[in-house]
């Protein structure tokens, strides 16, 4: 028995045998916020041969209170969440492999980033995402694990194609914009996340170990300020259901017209741009193009750039966040005239 998984090998739901599946294993974790980083952490130390990290972000102050794997010389540094999460995470094992993308995922990157991996952890911050990621796994047979966390309360569910219930036999659609609470309008609880991504965990765990029968089949929601744990049945949804995804085969959130390119950031006064024809940035050119306008700063990773009222932040692939502002044809317009369209 090695000295490092001793204990997870002495659990009965493990074992040996078990520990031996996990090595060979691979899991991505899209989102490296408050979710991604317990999920991530918990992962690494268990063994799973390759996580992988995929995160479009980069870390601010606002996030140390809840996000375990940064610290303020990340900050320092202007490293990307993923970036940061991997360095962070090779030194805690380096007997696995930990790889990390800088990215948006979307519909016509999603396919090489996901395409062999045997379980995906959702760590997102929004709801469009998590449709794309359902009707991926879906398609594909990939089992995922979908979590979230505003205020005090956190909720998740198990989604193995086939056999449970998809994100949309639940949902259905994605919740109208503006009728569902946000980081900016609630807050969160640090410890809200930590439990969800725990068990987010705990149920990736059973399904790498092939443990499907202990697997959670109900959709649970945990307010811990309020002291209430709620289980809904929804194990027959996808009987009852007339799912776009698991009954029709639609997996319209592939498709790129479904996806939007502008995207409002959960918790931020923020912007994210995403062009359409996306192409490499040469950052050095960039900021000296740049450097007249505000003070700039730029690693490979990202460039930065702040005026009086925005900070720009830029990442090779074109990809743009622009914050102070929330409005989306404000952020266009900043986009068009430092980037250009």
């Amino acid at each position: 028995m090695s000295e490092r998984y001793a204990r997870q090998e002495l659990f009965y739901g493990i074992g040996k045998e078990g520990q031996k599946k996990l090595t060979g294993k691979k899991v991505a974790i899209i989102g490296c916020g408050a979710l991604g980083c317990t999920s991530a952490n918990l992962m690494v130390r268990s063994g799973v041969g390759c996580v992988k990290i995929i995160d479009r972000d980069f870390i601010e102050e606002c996030n140390l209170q809840r996000q375990t794997l940064f610290d303020e010389d990340d900050i320092s540094n202007n490293l990307p969440k993923a970036i940061a999460a991997k360095k962070k995470l090779q030194k805690i094992n380096s007997n696995i492999t930990i790889e990390a993308t800088v990215a948006e995922i979307n519909p016509s990157n999603i396919d090489s980033n996901l395409h062999d991996t045997d379980l995906i952890i959702d760590g997102t911050d929004n709801f469009e995402t998590r449709f794309l990621i359902n009707d991926y796994c879906v398609k594909n047979a990939i089992p995922w694990i979908y979590g979230a966390c505003i205020g005090s309360i956190g909720i998740t569910m198990s989604i193995i194609p086939g056999v449970t219930p998809c994100l949309r036999c639940a949902l259905q659609d994605i919740p109208t914009f503006g009728s569902t609470e946000t980081c900016d309008t609630a807050g969160i609880l640090s410890p809200a996340s930590g439990i969800i991504a725990s068990i987010q965990a705990a149920e990736a765990l059973k399904i790498l170990t092939d443990n499907v029968a202990a697997v959670n089949r109900y959709l649970l929601k945990f307010d811990l300020w309020k002291n209430e744990i709620t289980r809904l049945k929804i194990h027959n949804l996808r009987e009852i259901n007339i799912c776009k995804t698991c009954k029709s085969n639609q997996f319209e959130y592939l498709k790129m017209g479904k996806y939007s390119a502008t995207t409002t950031l959960c918790g931020r006064n923020a912007v994210q741009i995403v062009p359409v024809n996306g192409s490499n940035i040469n950052l050095p050119m960039l900021a000296s193009r740049l450097k007249p306008i505000g003070n700039v700063s730029f690693n490979k990773y990202m460039l930065r750039l702040e005026t009086d009222k925005y900070v720009v932040t830029v990442f090779p692939d074109s990809r743009v966040i622009i914050t102070g502002t929330n409005d989306l044809p404000t952020a266009k317009s900043i986009y068009a005239k430092y980037i250009g369209m």
